[in-house]
């Protein structure tokens, strides 16, 4: 199925690419503009070969991920692709997830199996799974996996990649942060990488990192520091819009709001098996946050 929509990706768009020729071809400037159509078709057709085959790469590849999760028998888990430019560029032989068990409104409880925790980052080598459940086991990952950085800019990425592996082993899918920032510096000993990925929402605090590579580009070490703390969660909150306390409801409304987006999937769970005076009152809040940019 995921091979026949990629062909017809590149059919449509191989005919919009005649279509936009044959307007040009009638266009007072045309003559100006001379397309080679072999080289044309040739680079479009391997352009969206390559494509299609990264896609169901990773989609083969978060399939592995899911069996071996239900192999384990255990539930409650939202897997999220992990795509950033700069982490193909660090590990480029690798396909990696977040694996987030749910903790609101309703706790699953952290898998013990295997050493998973309620976080957790999943990768796939050569249809090979594996995964990361703590900053302990990052660094060792980085010392075994990441290869030596050839330049400023690798550095650069790895410490991207490092913040971006950390800030998803803190997410409980309530939190956002701010994209990498790092910055390379050379020295005697080689080169150090430092950097910060701070809360924007559902939360605050920020991670910290300082990253040191030796003259031959070899990490010699990675250290952190965290201050990130969680906001308001969902306990109970879209229950309670219609309560009689006054009090009560606009304490409800306040936390919902203060939540804003990440909060969607928590509403549309209650709506689903909610009367309508509670469904209109869900809407409304909802309709809020979309007002007000929440």
């Amino acid at each position: 199925m995921r091979k026949e929509n990629a062909l017809k990706v590149m059919l449509n768009l191989w005919v919009d690419s005649k279509r936009y020729r044959m307007d040009l071809e009638n266009d007072d400037v045309a003559p100006r503009i001379k397309f080679n159509r072999a080289t044309y078709a040739t680079r479009l057709i391997a352009l969206l070969l390559a494509l299609s085959s990264a896609i169901t790469a990773r989609a083969d590849d978060q399939q592995l991920i899911t069996d071996f999760l239900d192999n384990l028998n255990v539930h409650g888990y939202v897997i999220r692709p992990i795509t950033d430019d700069y982490v193909g560029r660090t590990f480029p032989d690798f396909s990696f997830f977040g694996v987030i068990f749910r903790q609101y409104p309703v706790a699953y409880l952290c898998p013990g199996q295997q050493g998973l925790e309620c976080s957790n980052i999943f990768f796939v080598q050569n249809d090979d799974v594996g995964f990361v459940p703590n900053i302990s086991e990052l660094k060792t990952f980085f010392s075994q996996k990441l290869c030596p950085v050839p330049s400023g800019d690798a550095a650069s990425d790895a410490g991207q990649t490092w913040l971006r592996f950390s800030s998803e082993l803190k997410q409980d899918l309530f939190f956002e942060f701010s994209p990498p920032a790092v910055d390379y510096t050379a020295t005697a000993d080689g080169a150090t990488v430092t950097g910060e990925a701070v809360v924007t929402a559902g939360g605050q605090g920020l991670i910290d990192m300082t990253m040191n590579f030796d003259l031959a580009g070899i990490l010699v070490d990675v250290q952190e520091s965290s201050t990130v703390r969680p906001g308001v969660r969902p306990i109970c909150q879209a229950t309670k819009l219609l309560d009689r306390d006054p009090i009560v409801r606009r304490m409800a409304e306040q936390d919902i709001l203060v939540m804003g987006r990440m909060v969607k999937p928590y509403l549309d769970e209650i709506r689903a098996k909610s009367r309508p005076k509670l469904k209109q009152a869900i809407d409304r809040i909802w309709q809020r946050i979309v007002d007000e940019g929440r």
